[in-house]
């Protein structure tokens, strides 16, 4: 670099991970030819209530997404040029859908017909989900649609458009949210922040970016992602996120149902657990502990094997898997999966083989200020924004 050469000028973004179980929140810098550089990184918490009342749900987000937008912007650290939010579970649905286009004769294929095939198709896919939304007026918004593979006569390739060809097909990931919800998520960081629009953006399509082009670097694996009140299961065949599911357990449904069999309150409960996994608790409560996760690894698993046999559908699926989780519970719910025995044998080609996407196998694709937490949520969306937006 000469003396007089200028510096690439880094963009300032805002990330916010909008999950079932909290809002993280952080300010990192964009680089194109490298790594994100994370200047600041908080989350806030969503209280868990003894039953699950969506209402107080979205409420307790929205109250949590507010704390961290005002800590964002108290920082002192600038104003960001770009905003994204990253939705998880239960904040969006989305569907892997199939494009196909067959003529008699050969075509060429232009933008013009890609666009047509694609906005029929998001109207289609707004129609079938549109009754997901029935208490919000009907109002629903795309948040996200990408083409993740074309493929002309059959062979897949990258630049279609000009082409000649008989048949198209086009595999499309769309994701939409209720209007009612995303306008309230963009209040609620607009009192606090300004920057030009809000982007919206899935967690599935993050992890399905991430894990596959930095970790595997192979065509097929699951993703599952242990949220506060649902576990998602995405699986990628042949490069694409093909199917996802869901089903309404994650980490609050062990802590409600352990506290029930403990008679404990939730705060109580999460306290002795912690206890337990790091071996400091008394013999006559590890029994007591032990005793009731039979039950709890019991009734998640038959979900677990449930949703996997919908979702392979007489197919085989992947045996690698890529996990998410809050830290408290993460290693609960890996050994649970590692005990699985059911599908293991009869879905899959051999024994599951776990991936966790933490601070350590994240470890070095992401650099940060001094006194930066470590999120994994917040690392794995910042590169995928860093790389792919």
């Amino acid at each position: 670099m000469g003396l007089f050469s200028k510096k690439e000028k880094k963009e300032l973004v805002a990330v916010f991970d909008i999950g079932s179980s909290g809002v993280g929140a952080a300010l990192f810098y964009k680089n194109v030819s490298g790594s994100p550089e994370i200047i600041f990184s908080v989350r806030e918490y969503i209280s868990i209530t003894e039953k699950l009342d969506f209402d107080r749900f979205l409420e307790l987000t929205l109250k949590a997404l507010e704390e961290a937008s005002k800590k964002i912007s108290l920082s002192g650290l600038g104003a960001p040029t770009n905003t994204y939010c990253i939705l998880s579970s239960p904040w969006y649905s989305s569907q892997t859908r199939i494009i196909n286009l067959e003529k008699n004769n050969t075509f060429i294929f232009t933008e013009k017909m890609a666009d047509e095939l694609i906005k029929k198709e998001i109207a289609l896919f707004e129609e079938e989900n549109i009754t997901k939304y029935s208490n919000t007026d009907k109002k629903a918004r795309i948040i996200e649609f990408k083409n993740m593979k074309t493929s002309l006569n059959g062979y897949v390739t990258l630049s279609p458009i000009g082409k000649k060809a008989k048949k198209v097909e086009m595999v499309l990931f769309m994701s939409m949210s209720s209007e009612y919800i995303l306008q309230k998520i963009e209040e609620s960081i607009g009192r606090h922040l300004h920057s030009k629009g809000i982007k919206f953006s899935s967690l599935a399509i993050a992890s399905f970016a991430v894990a596959r082009d930095m970790f595997v670097l192979r065509e097929s694996f699951l993703i599952i992602d242990v949220g506060g009140e649902i576990t998602d299961i995405s699986m990628i065949k042949k490069d694409i996120l093909c199917e996802s599911i869901s089903f309404p357990m994650g980490k609050n449904f062990l802590y409600r149902n352990l506290a029930v069999s403990l008679n404990k309150t939730l705060d109580q409960t999460k306290s002795l657990f912690a206890l337990y996994k790091e071996g400091h608790a008394d013999a006559t409560l590890v029994n007591k502990i032990d005793q009731a996760l039979v039950k709890i690894k019991f009734d998640w698993l038959k979900n677990f094997q449930e949703s996997l046999t919908n979702l392979s559908n007489d197919i085989s699926i992947p045996s690698v898997i890529f996990i998410t989780a809050d830290d408290d519970v993460t290693d609960w719910f890996v050994e649970t999966i590692k005990t699985e025995q059911f599908n293991q044998y009869t879905l899959t080609e051999s024994k599951f083989k776990l991936v966790i996407l933490n601070k350590q196998t994240l470890h070095g694709i992401a650099t940060f200020n001094e006194n930066v937490s470590r999120d994994r949520f917040i690392i794995l969306e910042s590169i995928y924004i860093n790389r792919f937006l």
